[in-house]
């Protein structure tokens, strides 16, 4: 039987780095939001003991595919547990709408979509925080997708606590390039001592992005689009980009703007939700089994 999974888009509402660790990484505060928009994929449980992926990307092979390694990683955890056989598989086809390098968090909220359904399809027991676990080794946003929750995101992103922020129509928009998050991060002029301070304090505050200046200033059309969205609405960078975003009260105001866009901008309108559709999809099924 085919099952259809959201892997919806998410935004960082505001994303301020507090230092840097011992380990290179860095600490951060960030608030998390899903968005009414995203990949889509078709997952057939199957008794053939392998993961097919009938969508492969481009130039990424399977081992290095962040869908493939997520059922990998939960085959292996719950055939240690005993409760799945080793029959169990899966073929999943993925229809991919987010840009890679855009922040929007595609492959992360990939993994966590073909986690939570097949956790539910092959009946593996396993608790949000156990999949959770496996996530993370996959990357630092995979457990907020998983979580499926809005969330304020501190450490590396790993310590998430529930928060509501307003669910605000966005006009997101892409400037056609796509950025690497570790050339942001190394890069000396990006600002590192933001104050830490309480969810309800930045709450109150105009949001911000730290990686913003620094991805402006190294790639032209970032800044280009942004300062032709500073015009309409608040707008800012997501994640560490290249996607920006601009805030709006309602779905018309946000399509206005949209219909003005220069040609060169590839961009779409979502509303933003602090319950996530995947997690409104597996209600769903729960409800009708």
């Amino acid at each position: 039987m085919i099952t259809t999974w959201p892997a919806p888009a998410k935004l960082n509402l505001f994303l301020y780095i507090t230092g840097r660790r011992a380990d290179g990484y860095h600490n951060l505060q960030t608030l998390f939001q899903f968005l009414d928009y995203g990949d889509t994929l078709e997952i057939t449980p199957d008794s053939s003991g392998k993961i097919t992926l009938l969508t492969p990307l481009t130039g990424v092979s399977d081992d290095e595919n962040l869908i493939v390694r997520a059922a990998q990683a939960l085959k292996t955890v719950a055939a240690a547990r005993g409760t799945l056989p080793a029959q169990a598989g899966a073929s999943i086809a993925l229809e991919k709408v987010l840009p890679m390098g855009g922040g929007l968090g595609g492959g992360s909220s990939d993994a966590a979509t073909v986690l939570v359904a097949l956790n539910h399809l092959w009946q593996t027991g396993l608790s949000v925080a156990e999949l959770a676990t496996i996530g993370i080794k996959l990357g630092a946003d995979v457990p907020v997708f998983i979580g499926g929750h809005a969330a304020f995101a501190e450490g590396v992103g790993e310590l998430l606590q529930p928060a509501e922020p307003a669910e605000k129509w966005y006009l997101v928009a892409h400037p056609g390039v796509s950025i690497a998050t570790p050339d942001l991060f190394c890069d000396p002029e990006l600002t590192r001592d933001s104050p830490i301070r309480t969810l309800d304090e930045l709450l109150q505050r105009p949001f911000h992005n730290d990686c913003e200046a620094v991805a402006r200033k190294r790639f032209r059309k970032v800044d280009e689009l942004l300062s032709w969205l500073l015009e309409y609405a608040p707008s800012r960078l997501t994640g560490t980009g290249a996607c920006v975003f601009a805030e709006f009260d309602t779905e018309s105001d946000a399509r206005q703007v949209l219909e003005l866009a220069p040609k060169w901008i590839c961009g779409f309108v979502a509303r933003g939700l602090n319950l996530s559709p995947l997690q409104r999809t597996l209600s769903g099924l729960k409800a009708s089994t």
